[in-house]
């Protein structure tokens, strides 16, 4: 899961730019919200707005934000009506790409989503055309310079992780998207604050990208990232850690 993991970890190395551009509150809101809205505003009747409620805390969103962000979701407030909606792409290389988003205009996102692709060597797929490349799992990314092997191991298989496996400079902790909540809250209780930690689909298998194609389709994630109704993206590059952090530095 190497292509999966060093972007992730990456992205967090460079989170605090893009805090400063408001992109990590703007989307965590509409995560609050839709979250709201879908199961009610009691995270502890709610699991997945109690994941986000966590991410909104460790990206230091203000306690007031996060209230608002639920009660525009529960109708307590008045806000803009979000849609979630996934799409299929194909990115430079034949890499599958999929794409998360939470819009107020499916028409406008979709087409947006269509000229950047098309803008950097992709291009939309049908439905199920790469998504069952993916497996949809609880994904969390723990830096070894934080952690204790035995001790994270231990610790994430109690709460009911599948597994932990060696990335390079990360631990990468699998479980099922059930399991998410609690294997996080176990990191956690260790004291140790994830790189990643999301549920995430998942590569079965990867696509090795080089060169001109890989900075291409660096370039494509980054403009996916950047763009405003884009929550997640996931896709099944491989491609060198030292190419990575050339493109995005």
């Amino acid at each position: 899961m190497s292509g999966h993991s060093k972007w992730a970890s990456i992205k967090h190395k460079k989170g605090a730019l893009d805090a400063k551009r408001g992109k990590i509150f703007t989307r965590l809101i509409k995560e609050l919200t839709i979250a709201a809205r879908n199961g009610g505003g009691d995270p502890d009747m709610n699991p997945r707005l109690r994941s986000v409620i966590a991410d909104a805390k460790a990206a230091n969103m203000p306690a007031d934000n996060i209230k608002r962000a639920i009660r525009k979701g529960t109708g307590e407030e008045p806000g803009v009506s979000y849609e979630e909606a996934q799409y299929e792409a194909y990115g430079p290389g034949g890499a599958a790409v999929i794409i998360d988003v939470l819009t107020d205009n499916k028409n406008r996102t979709v087409g947006e989503l269509r000229h950047m692709l098309e803008k950097h060597g992709g291009n939309l797929a049908s439905t199920n055309a790469v998504a069952w490349m993916f497996a949809k799992k609880g994904y969390i990314v723990v830096e070894k310079s934080k952690a204790d092997e035995e001790k994270l191991l231990g610790a994430v298989l109690e709460a009911g992780a599948d597994d932990m496996q060696d990335d390079d400079d990360n631990w990468e902790v699998l479980s099922t998207p059930d399991t998410f909540q609690a294997v996080r809250d176990a990191v956690k209780q260790l004291g140790i604050e994830p790189a990643s930690a999301q549920v995430s689909m998942i590569p079965q298998n990867y696509v090795k990208l080089e060169g001109k194609v890989a900075q291409q389709m660096l370039r494509l994630m980054e403009a996916l990232d950047d763009q405003d109704d884009v929550q997640h993206v996931w896709s099944n590059f491989d491609i060198s850690e030292q190419e990575m952090e050339a493109s995005l530095t």
